[in-house]
Parts: C-alpha cells; sequence; structure tokens
C-alpha cells in the first residue's frame, strides 16, 4: 500500500513539475509587451536570445562557460560568433535611439526569421530565448519601419521592407563644380608624367573599371589590388578595399601621391601644373575664393563622382511596381540571393559598401587560392592592426556588375558564373546547384542601370581581361 502510495504522489509531483515547467517556458518566450517602442522590443529580444554572449568582443558569459567540457564548446561559439559578426553597434544603437547600419538589421532580420540564432544547445540551457513567430513578426515589422525611413526611396507594399533598394540620384549637385571635377578627372597631369589621370584605372566607358586583375600606374607600374567601380562610390560608407579614406574627395586625394599610381610628389607640384592653365585659373576662382588647393581639387572630382549613379536598372523598375520587368529566373535568382544570405551584406542602393566583412567566412579562401599572400590580402587590418579585421574588407557594391570583370579584391575570378558559385561556397558554405548559379547571374544582370539617361554598357570585349601573370 505505501508503494502504491508513493508511486502515486511522485506521479502526480513529476505530472505538476511538467505542468509548471510548461507554464514556466509559455510565460518566458512570450514576446516584449507592445506597449514598448519598436527599438526597445527588439533590443530585449536580442538580449534574451543571447546574441551579445557570442557576438561581442567582451560577451557576457553563461555560468557553464568554467565547466570543461562545455565550457571549450561555449569558447569556440564565442570565437566564432565574434568573427562572423559583431552585435554591439546595433545594441548601442537600439539603446542610445541613434540609427542602426542597415548590414546589422539585414543579419539580424535574417537570422530571426530564419530561426537559426539562438541554436538550440543555446535555448535548451535558456528558457526564453528561443525565437517564436511573434519575435520575428517583431523583427520584420522594425526592420521595413526602418528601411522607409532610413532611405526615403518611396518602396510601398510589400517590397517596403526588402533590403535591396532603388538608387534615387541625388538633386542637390552643383553641376559647375561637377564639370570642373569631370574635367579634373580626365586630366594626366595630377601624374608625375602627364600619362594616368583617374578614368585610366575607372574609365566611364568600361563599367568605371579597367577590367586588369591590377591597375597599370606611370611607367606600367602595377598595383596590387583590383580597382573597384567609381559608379555608384558615392554609396558606400567608406572608400578602398580597406576603408582608409571617409570620403570620395579623400580618396581622390590617394592616388595623384601613390608611388605606384601617379606617382606625384606632392599636391604643391599638381597645383602649379593646373595653376600654368589660364582656364582652370578662371574656373576655381569662380567656384572657390580660395582658388587652386588640394581641398578644392579633391571637392570637385567628389562633387563629379556624385553625379555617377546608375539609377533605372531593371531591378530598380521591380522593386518601384514594374512586375513586368524581371523574368521568372531573375525572381528566382533574386529569392535565392536572399535565401543564402547574399543580401544581408550586399544591401542598400548600392548592394553593398556598408560594412566590412570577412573573406572566407565559412570556407577559408586564402588557403585554397593558389597565390601566396599579400599586403593588401590583409584587407581593414593594414589600417588597424587588430587581428579581427585581418582579411576583412569593405564589401563591394554589385550594380553593374556584369560590366567590372574580374572580381574580388584581388581579381582572381573572371566571369560571373565563378564568382557567384564560389562566393556562396566560401562565404555561406554552400555548394550551388548549376540552376541556382544561373538564376543568381541572372538576377545580377538585372542591376545594369543607366547613366545620363543611357543603359550603360562596356567598351572591353568580355573575357579580354589582363591579368597579374600575363603581364608578367
Amino acid at each position: 500500500m505505501k508503494n502504491s502510495k508513493k508511486k502515486q504522489f511522485l506521479l502526480i509531483a513529476a505530472l505538476a513539475l511538467v505542468v509548471v515547467s510548461f507554464v514556466v517556458y509559455r510565460v518566458s518566450i512570450r514576446p516584449p509587451a507592445a506597449e514598448l517602442a519598436p527599438e526597445v522590443r527588439v533590443a530585449e529580444i536580442l538580449k534574451k536570445g543571447g546574441c551579445i554572449s557570442c557576438h561581442s568582443a567582451n560577451p557576457e558569459l553563461p555560468f557553464y562557460a568554467d565547466m570543461p567540457i562545455a565550457g571549450k564548446m561555449v569558447q569556440e561559439d564565442v570565437k566564432e560568433g565574434y568573427r562572423a559578426f559583431d552585435i554591439t553597434p546595433l545594441m548601442e544603437a537600439l539603446k542610445s535611439g541613434e540609427t542602426p547600419n542597415p548590414v546589422d538589421v539585414a543579419k539580424v532580420e535574417k537570422v530571426i526569421n530564419d530561426k537559426r540564432m539562438p541554436e538550440a544547445k543555446y535555448y535548451l540551457m535558456h528558457w526564453g530565448s528561443q525565437t517564436t513567430d511573434a519575435k520575428s513578426d517583431i523583427i520584420t515589422d522594425w526592420a521595413t519601419a526602418y528601411r522607409t525611413a532610413y532611405y526615403a526611396d518611396g518602396l510601398e507594399g510589400e517590397r517596403s521592407g526588402e533590403p535591396i533598394r532603388p538608387i534615387i540620384p541625388a538633386t542637390d549637385i552643383n553641376k559647375e563644380k561637377a564639370l570642373l571635377g569631370f574635367a579634373l578627372y580626365h586630366d594626366t597631369r595630377l601624374s608625375v608624367d602627364n600619362t594616368v589621370s583617374c578614368a585610366s584605372c575607372h574609365g566611364l566607358d568600361t563599367g568605371g573599371v579597367d577590367n586588369h586583375q591590377y591597375s597599370h600606374g606611370v611607367e606600367d607600374r602595377l598595383g596590387g589590388v583590383n580597382a573597384p567601380t567609381v559608379y555608384n562610390a558615392v554609396y558606400n560608407f567608406v572608400q578602398f578595399w580597406d576603408g582608409r579614406a571617409k570620403t570620395l574627395a579623400e580618396q581622390a586625394a590617394g592616388p595623384p601621391l601613390n608611388p605606384v599610381e601617379m606617382a606625384s610628389t606632392s599636391f604643391d607640384e599638381i597645383i602649379a601644373k593646373l595653376s600654368a592653365d589660364e582656364e582652370y585659373v578662371a574656373k576655381f576662382a569662380a567656384l572657390y575664393p580660395e582658388g587652386i588647393t588640394e581641398a578644392t581639387i579633391t571637392n570637385a572630382i567628389e562633387e563629379f563622382e556624385r553625379t555617377l549613379t546608375t539609377p533605372n536598372s531593371r531591378f530598380d523598375q521591380w522593386l518601384l511596381g514594374d512586375d513586368s520587368a524581371l523574368t521568372a529566373q531573375e525572381l528566382k535568382g533574386y529569392e535565392l540571393f536572399k535565401e543564402y544570405n547574399c543580401a544581408t551584406c550586399h544591401v542598400g542602393p548600392n548592394l553593398g559598401g556598408q560594412s566590412y566583412e570577412l573573406m572566407g567566412l565559412r570556407r577559408h579562401y586564402f588557403d585554397t587560392r593558389g597565390m601566396e599572400l599579400t599586403e593588401e590580402d590583409n584587407g581593414r587590418f593594414k589600417q588597424t592592426n587588430e587581428e579581427r579585421d585581418r582579411h576583412r574588407f569593405k564589401v563591394p557594391g554589385l550594380r553593374n556588375i556584369e560590366l567590372t570583370w574580374p572580381y574580388y579584391h584581388d581579381g582572381t575570378r573572371l566571369t560571373m558564373d565563378d564568382a557567384v558559385r564560389d562566393m556562396a561556397l566560401y562565404q555561406c558554405d554552400v555548394e550551388l546547384t548549376a540552376e541556382e548559379n544561373e538564376a543568381i547571374v541572372a538576377f545580377l544582370r538585372t542591376l545594369t542601370g543607366e547613366y545620363n539617361g543611357m543603359l550603360l554598357t562596356n567598351s572591353n570585349k568580355y573575357g579580354v581581361i589582363v591579368t597579374h601573370d600575363d603581364h608578367e
């Protein structure tokens, strides 16, 4: 009799424990209260989800991080998490009310909607951290509202939340300064021997690049990095692959004094040449009270480069409501582009240029490339000397990508087929099927836009590429 009562008591106790646990679990996964501000709700979801525990330089480690077996797993997760994404700036922006980076928004939205984070091994230990449909809806609504306000580009309806945005040309261009900048951009007198101009490496008739693996400077000196396109560079948050220039004007000041590119000894040398040109003297005097200086030269070039946007691509037309602008294959390519996380880094009107990202996020790129490491391969590390920034580069924009071969910072991929296939492999650990690869490439071709009302083209024959080996 006693054993029977004991078993009955244990059964009731077990059932009670299950019920209590279920109730506690259901309460713990409730989304933040609806009356809270959207950014507060998002911050609570991310905090409870344990994001800061892995994706930060100074993680908030759980109690079991010091245990022998579990601790090793935690340390590995923290290392890989921070390597992939630092969520600290986003959390600080949510707390302070500042505007988050669009890449951070896209990354969080994607992993939450996919319910990839937090992983089961985390939320089974931390009740309440698990992602639910209700939490996903909160994140999606917040991301959509953020993009609507951030871009103010007129997207409506189901496309208002798209991570990629249409190009809306600037309306505040100073035309006279831009015309002066155009002349300076094509003026070889910025180089020491009067042979190289900005347009030599960033031709307006060749997609804003030169289609060489590495660009050729004065006396045919060879650079060490692939020239990025000048078209839509105005949308980049920094310039150069390593981000060493904050503005277009600062970027324009670099090549003239670079010993490989234009090799002028100083801007005084350049100013002396330009000052001997009466037409230049008159134009500068009319636009700048201080006349010809380094600052006015680079400001004029910057103003011209602000005009180098390429709106009205077929993809822009689709974004703005024209359902007939894209084929079924191209739309499939865009969906795959988003599915495989490409649209978490390649965001905004230029599909990139808004963050630094690691080259070889999921599979080691440089170990299998077949080339010795160069100083340029260090990427952002060159500027910061922080180990986390080694091999981390400013994400390139993808506008007009069919015209800007070869690809990557090292110019090692000659075709879009190669670039897309390998990017999926090294960045996403995804082996695309031939059909998927073709669809994504088809989508990327819809990003070619118009310059001065004409569809952008490339006067070079596709596939004619000067590589480092060819030069040697």
